[in-house]
């Protein structure tokens, strides 16, 4: 199984396509990130009541919690268009400039994966968020000359999954700056009773509580979880998704009670069996599983931390006492007398 095909992976794909019309249009609707939430509705309505545009806002954290969808609710709050476009997009200065001269008054432009931008085209993005100009430069060597062009007063939402890749002087003009963390099983036991609502597909209260507890704590994989068990009710002729139903239908698409795949303990096996437990480079692991460091560190990583499978250290990755319970594997024997590993993390297990 590749990973650009896994069933658990919170990085869009071609099939999640339906998951348009399962997002929520309003904050009311919106579930989880409650901090979040309720602190860009007092500044919509401050930025409503001052007739002003929105202060520039920088969604970050994990793929799949809802960047996107609150950049579209922020929008339908202040009543304006949204223009979407992503960082690997806009490769010259002429891409972003012709952008920005289009905006109307109050305007979002949402920008996804803001931190691949080029820098070239970072600089000039400076000045169009601080002082609502745009810097062009007109032809070339000594004939050169700098126009500068008024823009309308927008508002620029940023999403990334990796704010440390983000230049300091870029991520300084945001004037709101929002973490979204992982949900809650619960949160996610909501989003897929409203989700099965829109798909007309009958649910219990176990069933949908099942369905959230192997998501990751990621609303995108619930949506694409639910639609594969949807399948898998549909098939065997029943209406409604049980505890049962969504149980061996996940346990057939090889997700477990933890929402882990076979990637999933294919990695934490390599470091366990290969490597010893750790500590072991993440470009190590990627050579040892045919995979890049990247996806291992966005999307792999963040979830396994989570569950206190796996800890980061300076000299890299290191398998925890609960990564060899979760494998049924004895730990090491030259750890401590006690057979336990010598770096240990509370887990969520």
């Amino acid at each position: 199984m590749e990973f650009d095909d896994r069933l658990v992976t919170s990085e869009l794909t071609e099939s999640d396509g339906e998951q348009y019309s399962l997002r929520p249009r309003t904050l009311e609707e919106y579930i989880g990130q409650d901090k979040v939430k309720q602190n860009i509705a007092v500044f919509i309505e401050a930025a409503l009541k001052r007739n002003e545009a929105l202060d520039h806002v920088l969604l970050f954290g994990p793929p799949g919690l809802g960047k996107t969808t609150l950049a579209n609710i922020i929008a339908n709050e202040l009543h304006v268009n949204m223009r979407v476009t992503s960082g690997p997009a806009i490769m010259r200065q002429g891409d972003l400039a012709a952008i920005l001269s289009t905006l109307s008054e109050g305007e979002v432009l949402f920008i996804d994966e803001i931190h691949r931008l080029p820098k070239a085209v970072e600089e000039i993005l400076y000045s169009a968020m601080e002082d609502f100009q745009l810097d062009i430069v007109i032809g070339k060597g000594p004939g050169a000359q700098n126009v500068r062009l008024p823009l309308p007063r927008f508002t620029l939402i940023g999403a990334t999954t990796r704010l440390g890749s983000l230049a300091a002087p870029l991520r300084e003009r945001f004037g709101v700056q929002c973490r979204l963390e992982f949900y809650q099983p619960e949160q996610l036991r909501i989003i897929v009773n409203k989700s099965a609502e829109k798909l007309a597909v009958g649910m219990t209260p176990e069933g949908a509580l099942e369905i959230a507890r192997r998501s990751r704590g990621t609303p995108r994989v619930a949506n694409r979880l639910l639609k594969r068990v949807r399948d898998f009710a549909q098939v065997s002729g029943q209406d409604v998704i049980d505890r049962k139903l969504a149980d061996e239908a996940l346990s057939r698409l090889e997700v477990d009670s933890y929402g882990l795949d076979q990637n999933d303990r294919r990695i934490l096996q390599t470091i366990v069996r290969k490597f010893g437990g750790g500590p072991v480079g993440v470009d190590t692991i990627a050579a040892a599983v045919s995979e890049e460091a990247g996806t291992i560190e966005d999307v792999v990583e963040p979830y396994l931390m989570q569950l206190g499978l796996l800890q980061r250290t300076p000299r890299g990755r290191v398998a925890t006492r609960e990564t060899y319970r979760y494998l049924g594997i004895p730990c090491r024997p030259d750890d401590d007398p006690n057979g336990k590993p010598k770096i240990e993390q509370p887990s969520l297990l």
